[in-house]
């Protein structure tokens, strides 16, 4: 059954600027594993893990560094939970999260999907 449904979309050149503009930023939204990424990869993390929030239902207090975005063996995207976001989670009987990204055009996206 699913849980919970987030969808969200970041203008990738403001991210950029953003991230240039407070570069602090960069340590409290992302992993030291994802930081490594180039810009745009992090701008569609970024909308996944704001896509994750929304499924979750905007839970105040939810740690950014506590939903990493990692890749399986054969590439695909999967949220690490654990924390502030795994506690909501098993709080809404959460059993499997599907996340799917996006970056083109200047745009990046996400979709998370959260089945019990």
């Amino acid at each position: 059954m699913i849980v919970g449904v987030g969808i969200d979309v970041v203008d990738i050149g403001r991210f950029e600027e953003s991230l240039e503009r407070t570069p602090a930023m960069r340590e409290r939204l992302f992993t030291v594993l994802e930081r490594t990424r180039p810009s745009a990869s992090l701008a569609a993390r970024f909308a996944a893990k704001e896509a994750l929030a929304k499924a979750l239902g905007a839970p105040t207090g939810m740690g950014w560094l506590d939903a990493e975005i990692v890749n399986d063996a054969t590439g695909n995207p999967q949220f690490e939970i654990q924390g502030t976001v795994l506690s909501r989670a098993n709080d809404l009987g959460v059993k499997s999260v599907h996340v799917s990204l996006s970056h083109d055009a200047g745009i990046a996206s996400a979709v998370v999907i959260l089945e019990s």
